[in-house]
């Protein structure tokens, strides 16, 4: 669980900004479930989507993803990670291929977290951010993600990562505005069996 807890480059918890947030969000709360709702809650709920709203700066860091108050999924996975490994909770990067519109090619990564829960063991949760037609929630043992796998080349990736994918990270970091990175999302090929 040591890589889970970790505080690296782009889950960069130790960063005070973050740490205080995450400190502030579960006070007077007992349990690692409602922790971890807390930060949840918080990450799907004040922190924008870069699409949604249209808005820059492009961000990839969790500290950057606080400051800014915005980022794609995968940026804001970055925070809600941080968020609970700060809070000595075990999380990871879990990711979703896509498609980009209506049931056809292109695909796109979709990034989403998984959090150890005492009760409940690794629980998949989605701070993407709602919208029309899209909810995603905390209710484990349930789990209630963002997007529901419905086409052929679409796959729920069982991987749980202890850092972000290279490919990720690169869409996020080489592009400065967030149109940029729309029109370039990340994608992993599905092996074939």
């Amino acid at each position: 669980m040591k890589n889970y807890l970790a505080s690296t480059e782009h889950i960069d918890w130790q960063q005070p900004a973050v740490l205080e947030k995450a400190l502030s969000l579960s006070a007077d709360l007992n349990s690692d479930e409602a922790i971890a709702k807390a930060c949840f809650e918080f990450v799907r709920d004040e922190i924008k989507h870069s699409w949604d709203y249209q808005i820059n700066p492009v961000t990839c860091k969790a500290s950057d993803v606080l400051e800014h108050g915005s980022g794609y999924c995968y940026a804001k996975s970055h925070l809600l990670a941080a968020l609970l490994r700060a809070n000595k909770i075990p999380a990871g990067l879990c990711y979703q291929r896509l498609t980009i519109s209506g049931d056809r090619q292109p695909f796109c990564l979709h990034g989403l977290n998984a959090v150890y829960l005492k009760d409940h063991g690794w629980y998949r949760i989605d701070a993407r951010g709602n919208k029309e037609g899209t909810n995603a929630d905390f209710c484990p043992p349930k789990e209630q993600l963002a997007f529901p796998i419905i086409s052929e080349g679409e796959a729920d990736f069982p991987e749980i990562w202890s850092e972000p994918l290279a490919v990720v990270v690169n869409a996020l970091t080489q592009y400065s505005d967030f149109l940029e990175v729309a029109n370039n999302l990340p994608d992993m090929a599905l092996w074939k069996k």
